[in-house]
């Protein structure tokens, strides 16, 4: 034990560099659980099929993920822009939600469609992993503030790297996060003694979100107190809010007024603040700690002590601190649209303060509370980067049969609105059901094919399970608690169309256990469609 301790004195800078390097490439094999064969990184994007009717037709034409049952969420608008870039577009006015509004914040957009060269479906892909790359790029940049020299620099790095803001900005591939190195990028060159390559690069962070623009409080601060000195304040301040003027006199030319100039965004001081605190405390005392409003308090304590610091650790002569004063002067003004949800959108619109809070809190023990109470949002983090499910299913046998090349219809498998959202891990993947639910197996092809389809039915109570085609049973068992029993169905023919399975179970769902929302009856594991050929080959004895 001694030897090891006096080892970790004399290697103290190695083994930081090593766990920032184990980190980033933790990051990054968390990241590939995202790529879905055949759809890509698409699940970040959050599409929701309710909508899918309205996607432009650039969208329709490739393969994605699309949540069940789900409306999507914003990243859905800003990846059709970028597929589609073209404003007047009649589809793109019917697949984005108050396009006019949307269409604000078009900087990653265009520089998903740049690097496609105008491919609307690598565009996609491109948009959906913008936040993987600048999450990236932030790492490093962050360096410049927390050096690997100290356990403490390594651990304010992690906390910015996984705060729920960032991570949320990631998982549905929305603006957030590339925002936020930006407005890095421009203090460091403000710091570096380049102020007009900060306004440069902050007058286009306005593109990217209006609200970035407010990061030129950090060149608000004259060299000397002459009127040389605040003019050329100005003259930066004018750089920095530019862009986004001249672009939404374009918008407002191109697409005229918005109907939704977002103004649930905004409301007077502190209302949705104290709102949301007083939600918060209501469902948690109702629910218990199980709550999903337990999200919500760990966000609300780490603004709320990240304000308190500001306020009272004034520092105006640091970048950082004048542009966390401008951003908690928002805070102070946002409205329900922001706060509301588990645990809401207010971590990535602050994220900023966020950053800022970590490069200023002074070192010391006695910092360590304050420092822990202003990033308490990393412990609710680990559901947004939580990997995606796939769909439940795989598809596997003769390629040539799984899809229909001509209008790009694939041989699935869709699941009723009874069964959960897919989950999986390293090993296995699967769906739990909340009693007797259907499953559809799709065959787009004109003509009749044979497949093998394999599960895995496994239970968390004593219940019967059948597999019903009909009114034909081709499969019931009884199910002793943890039980897992494999199903095959082998050669069977499946006709144009769809196939209607019905599952059925003799007991409804229960809650497994108190940290656990859900009533769970049964879940499918593994479920794989073999594709063997067309019905009327024979197939091979085995």
């Amino acid at each position: 034990m001694a030897n090891l301790r006096l080892f970790l004195q004399r290697n103290s800078g190695r083994v930081i560099w090593l766990a920032y390097g184990l980190t980033v490439a933790l990051f990054l094999l968390k990241c590939t659980q995202f790529y879905l064969p055949g759809k890509g990184f698409t699940y970040l994007v959050m599409f929701g099929d309710k909508d899918s009717a309205r996607f432009i037709p650039q969208l329709r034409a490739v393969n994605h993920y699309e949540l069940e049952n789900s409306a999507g969420y914003d990243g859905a608008y800003y990846a059709q822009i970028a597929m589609q870039p073209n404003l007047s577009d009649p589809a793109l006015k019917r697949g984005v939600d108050n396009l006019a509004y949307r269409a604000r914040r078009i900087l990653f957009c265009w520089t998903a469609y740049g690097l496609a060269l105008g491919n609307p479906g690598l565009a996609l892909q491109i948009y959906a992993v913008q936040n993987i790359v600048c999450w990236l790029l932030l790492a490093g940049l962050l360096l410049r503030w927390f050096p690997a020299t100290s356990w403490q620099n390594y651990l304010r790095w992690c906390a910015v790297m996984f705060c729920y803001g960032l991570c949320f900005s990631l998982r549905g591939s929305l603006v957030d996060g590339p925002s936020l190195l930006l407005i890095a990028c421009g203090v460091a060159l403000l710091e570096t003694g380049r102020p007009w390559w900060s306004a440069i690069v902050l007058g286009i962070s306005g593109l990217g979100k209006e609200t970035n623009i407010l990061g030129g409080a950090a060149l608000a601060y004259p060299e000397r107190n002459t009127v040389r000195a605040w003019a050329k304040v100005a003259l930066r301040g004018l750089m920095v809010v530019l862009p986004i003027m001249l672009w939404l006199l374009v918008i407002r030319r191109w697409l005229g007024p918005s109907d939704d100039l977002g103004i649930r965004n905004f409301t007077v001081p502190l209302a949705s603040y104290w709102q949301k605190w007083f939600d918060t405390i209501t469902e948690l005392v109702a629910e218990g700690p199980g709550s999903f409003a337990r999200s919500s308090l760990l966000m609300l304590v780490s603004l709320t002590t990240q304000f308190l610091f500001f306020a009272f650790h004034r520092k105006l002569e640091n970048p950082w601190w004048r542009i966390a004063a401008v951003y908690s002067v928002m805070m102070i003004f946002l409205g329900e649209a922001v706060w509301e949800g588990y645990p809401g959108a207010a971590s990535r619109v602050l994220l900023p303060m966020t950053l800022a809070f970590n490069v200023l809190v002074p070192r010391g023990r006695r910092w360590w509370l304050v420092l822990l109470l202003g990033n308490l949002t990393v412990f609710a983090s680990q559901d947004m980067l939580r990997a995606a499910g796939s769909e439940s299913y795989e598809v596997k046998g003769e390629r040539s049969l799984s899809m229909v090349s001509e209008t790009g219809r694939l041989v699935e498998a869709v699941f009723d609105d009874k069964w959960y959202p897919s989950e999986r891990s390293n090993l296995e993947y699967w769906r739990w059901s909340n009693g007797s639910a259907t499953l559809t197996l799709r065959n787009p092809h004109p003509f009749p094919i044979l497949v093998t389809v394999s599960f895995g039915v496994r239970t968390k109570d004593q219940r019967t399970v059948g597999l019903w085609e009909g009114t034909y049973a081709r499969w019931e068992r009884k199910l002793a608690a943890g039980e897992m029993r494999e199903v095959k169905v082998r050669n069977m023919r499946l006709e144009p169309g769809d196939t209607l399975w019905r599952f059925e179970t003799d007991s409804p769902g229960a809650y497994p256990d108190s940290n656990d929302r859900r009533r769970l009856a049964f879940s499918l594991r593994d479920l794989t469609i073999t594709i063997i050929g067309k019905a009327d080959v024979v197939p091979p004895l085995h």
